[in-house]
């Protein structure tokens, strides 16, 4: 396994339901951000996107709930590869969620993949993106898939 790869938030107000923890949908935003953040921080954000006319998808995103996160808590985010296809379209990402006492506050699996924004297609990822995607941190599970049809 490469380096572990993670990005740290602090709660805000807007991420909280009437409970006062963090509202179910903010858990997948920081999931998102911390994949675009790596992406970003490794040659590869939105203006690269935007010129080869790409982008990301999500098919499915799963998450599990273990711990609450509160009001101003630094939570800390990370990011693993989990799969790859064969033909470089699809991906699976896993998030890890820590509150900032180190108790696990989620997981997410999500499975996606390399959108052509012109033809409208799902697409192959072009060699810079791949590489990018190859230098993500792999999961101990990390494995070739087919995706479901």
């Amino acid at each position: 396994m490469s380096q572990d790869y993670e990005k740290r938030f602090t709660i805000i107000w807007a991420d909280l339901d009437p409970n006062a923890h963090m509202r179910h949908s903010a858990y997948a935003d920081y999931g998102a951000q911390a994949r675009i953040g790596f992406l970003t921080e490794h040659g590869f954000g939105l203006p690269e996107f935007q010129k080869l006319r790409l982008g990301p998808i999500l098919f499915r995103e799963d998450l599990k709930y273990t711990r609450e996160v509160r009001a101003n808590e630094t939570i800390r985010v990370t990011c693993e590869a989990t799969g790859i296809s064969p033909n470089k379209k699809h991906w699976r990402i896993r998030h890890r969620i820590f509150r900032q006492d180190g108790e696990l506050a989620c997981t997410i699996d999500c499975q996606g993949a390399w959108f052509d924004l012109v033809n409208r297609k799902v697409v192959p990822a072009p060699a810079e993106l791949q590489a990018v995607m190859d230098s993500m941190p792999k999961a101990a599970d990390f494995s070739e898939f087919t995706p479901e049809k």
